[in-house]
């Protein structure tokens, strides 16, 4: 007989449990890269890991695949942070603006041994990083809007990782076709 804690989904053993804002439920964790200047969605991945810390560097592989060539800049939350992150950014001569805590809370004394950690918290403290990082709020955020708020998309209905992928891919391209109409009307 399993322990009460052992828990098991039957109908989809790819998701995980994960931490919402109504409680913890079954899911996959979507992941996307706008850009600023005309909010389309350039990159999308999927994963059934709550974490976001991780998924950046293969995003921005996606955004180089999508346009040819990598973001010179890069505004994300905190749950990308991470050393090897930053310094692979670094390598790529990308520049990020990463949050080191979260929102509301002070951000922890970077290890002084991480040494791209330390630059970013600088880059961070500086006018123009601060500045720069106030942006991702009105880059991102609004089409995470679209896609819960104007296409009510709050679940999945197919099942698995890859098609569960897929129908993400369906609802960044729908937001796209919609962003796209918008803009050539405009």
């Amino acid at each position: 007989m399993p322990p009460d804690t052992a828990q098991d989904n039957f109908t989809d053993p790819e998701s995980r449990i994960m931490k919402t804002a109504q409680g913890y439920a079954q899911c996959y964790n979507g992941q996307i890269a706008v850009d600023e200047a005309s909010q389309m969605i350039v990159a999308a991945g999927l994963t059934n890991c709550a974490a976001d810390n991780g998924e950046l560097v293969p995003l921005l592989d996606r955004t180089q695949a999508t346009l040819g060539t990598q973001p010179a800049d890069v505004l994300a939350d905190a749950g990308y942070k991470g050393e090897a992150t930053f310094q692979t950014l670094e390598t790529r001569q990308v520049t990020a603006y990463i949050s080191l805590g979260r929102e509301g809370k002070p951000a922890a004394t970077p290890n002084p041994e991480h040494e791209a950690t330390q630059r970013m918290a600088a880059r961070l403290a500086s006018e123009e990083g601060r500045a720069r990082y106030r942006r991702r709020k009105a880059i991102v955020e609004p089409v995470f809007g679209w896609i819960k708020e104007v296409l009510g998309f709050r679940r999945f209905s197919l099942r698995g990782e890859a098609k569960a992928r897929g129908e993400w891919n369906v609802v960044c391209l729908a937001v796209n076709l919609k962003r796209f109409h918008r803009l050539q009307t405009a």
